[in-house]
């Protein structure tokens, strides 16, 4: 075990997170914890439970991690990053999921960096009695679509969720959110993009055809196919992998790579 992998023994409190050059508010992370032991992590209370195994390389400058997921509905993806440690405060920046290891501790629009910062014990409040994201921080990069608006258009709220096969916890479910605008719709679980897609949808083929064009994260520029059911506000969607058949049924199996969700609106 490497000096700074002891060092990192024991629970995390996020303190500060910036997420595509966007400071998120304490609300949105308020309780959430990583916890290590040995070379294996556990994140909780921030969107997806992910566990995993850290990888760290203290010589490099700067210093880098390597998270990858070991089991879940992401197991087998690694991000890659670097990091500070000073103490009783662990700064990271990870890339995306399997993307290029970040070179600063910054991060920008579309890019699906974050930038968290931890603290050992209850999350502490810096200076002036503000935490980092509740300090004066630009307003959440706003989602623009080109499309007018759709049978799927508003805000929804995740009801139930296979992915993969494996169906998510009840306590995970309620941090995923949708937003659709016109043809661009985006899936985000807490601070985490999971999908920003542009789509097409075909309501004249039973049941209904959607397909998305990913347009950020690790599927950037794949389309994927897929089938929707909608019935007053709540939505089915069943998806393939991106490149694989459309899926005939509202199904994920287990290595399929699809999932299967359904949500409820909550705005228009």
């Amino acid at each position: 075990m490497t000096k700074d992998l002891e060092k990192l023994q024991g629970t995390w409190h996020i303190t500060a997170l910036e997420a595509d050059g966007d400071n998120r508010e304490q609300a949105e992370f308020d309780g959430a914890v990583v916890v290590i032991e040995d070379d294996a992590f556990t994140s909780l209370g921030m969107g997806l439970p992910y566990v995993g195994k850290l990888e760290i390389h203290q010589s490099a400058k700067p210093k880098a991690v390597d998270m990858i997921i070991t089991g879940g509905h992401a197991a087998g993806v690694m991000h890659l990053g670097i990091y500070k440690l000073a103490g009783d405060r662990w700064t990271i920046c990870l890339g995306p999921r399997d993307g290029a290891r970040p070179k600063t501790f910054a991060t920008q629009p579309g890019t699906g960096l974050i930038l968290e910062t931890f603290e050992r014990g209850p999350g502490r409040k810096s200076t002036r009695g503000k935490s980092r994201a509740q300090s004066k921080s630009p307003p959440s990069t706003p989602i623009v679509s080109s499309g007018e608006p759709t049978p799927l258009e508003g805000e929804w709220t995740l009801i139930s969720g296979v992915f993969n096969g494996a169906p998510l916890a009840d306590d995970m479910i309620k941090w995923v959110k949708r937003t659709t605008r016109g043809n661009l719709t985006s899936v985000f679980a807490g601070p985490q993009t999971m999908l920003k897609a542009t789509f097409t949808i075909d309501e004249t083929k039973t049941p209904h055809a959607i397909d998305y064009m990913n347009v950020e994260g690790t599927n950037r520029g794949k389309p994927q196919a897929g089938i929707f059911e909608l019935r007053d506000d709540t939505l089915r969607i069943a998806m393939a992998a991106p490149g694989k058949p459309r899926p005939a049924d509202f199904v994920s199996k287990s290595k399929d790579g699809g999932n299967f969700t359904t949500w409820r609106r909550t705005k228009s």
